[in-house]
């Protein structure tokens, strides 16, 4: 199919502003210019996490709800070896000394998951939420942070994608069911994410602010960000356009 086939079947919604991998469950990520797209999602994203295990299911992760420091360390990865840099400067390793350092923090014992190699084909297996990408669009936050009357900064909502989209009058709740273009990745739009008190934590100074948690329930429903699995591995990079199936 030409361009201009391509152009009838689908339509624009906007361009990647920003593609976000977090290789530890809670811990800062990192920015990339461009990232493979496995059937779990981001290659790499969401591999590493913490856990109690006398907890089952969802309950078992530690995350920064228990443990908001977690949130001041930065976990990237390069050639698939994890590093993490702690809040003072540290190098640290994924190993027992780390979960030590955050064992003051909290009275479930924690313990370490690691799904890096080899990566996992079942999506269930790593430490995702309901689907395996997370979008939000510029529009969404700027009409939120009108809402909320504060400045919002986007890292409160931990997304992998943040779209800048495109004056074509297109809703979010247009997209839920729809399939996705991006690069030569697609993914199924499958539905909003229903937010937390993870967002209620600046990722800078940990401080809590309930106000804004009130107000995306008062306004919007507690839905904040689309999630969406992946249907087609590939490809995708910060400039790519993201299109949809008409």
């Amino acid at each position: 199919m030409g361009d201009e086939g391509f152009k009838l079947e689908k339509m624009r919604l906007g361009v990647v502003d920003e593609i976000n991998r977090f290789p530890v469950k809670s811990l800062a990520g990192e920015k990339l210019d461009s990232c493979s797209v496995e059937s779990c999602g981001l290659k790499g994203d969401r591999v590493y996490a913490f856990y109690d295990e006398s907890k089952t299911g969802w309950d078992s992760f530690i995350t920064a709800r228990d443990i908001p420091a977690m949130l001041a360390y930065e976990a990237k990865l390069s050639n698939e070896q994890l590093s993490i840099t702690s809040p003072d400067g540290r190098s640290l390793s994924w190993d027992h000394a780390l979960a030590e350092e955050l064992q003051p923090f909290t009275k479930r014992k924690i313990s370490m998951s690691a799904y890096q190699a080899p990566h996992p084909e079942d999506a269930k297996l790593l430490s995702v939420d309901a689907a395996s990408i997370l979008i939000i669009t510029d529009d969404s936050l700027r009409k939120l942070e009108r809402l909320w009357g504060k400045e919002l900064d986007q890292r409160r909502f931990r997304a992998n994608l943040i779209v800048t989209v495109d004056d074509n009058g297109l809703k979010e709740s247009e997209w839920i069911g729809r399939t996705l273009s991006v690069g030569d990745a697609e993914f199924r739009a499958e539905g909003f994410c229903e937010r937390c008190s993870m967002i209620t934590i600046d990722p800078d100074s940990l401080e809590r602010d309930p106000s804004l948690l009130r107000k995306v329930n008062e306004e919007l429903g507690l839905n904040f960000g689309v999630y969406a699995s992946v249907v087609k591995p590939g490809r995708i990079s910060v400039g790519d356009g993201v299109f949809m199936e008409r």
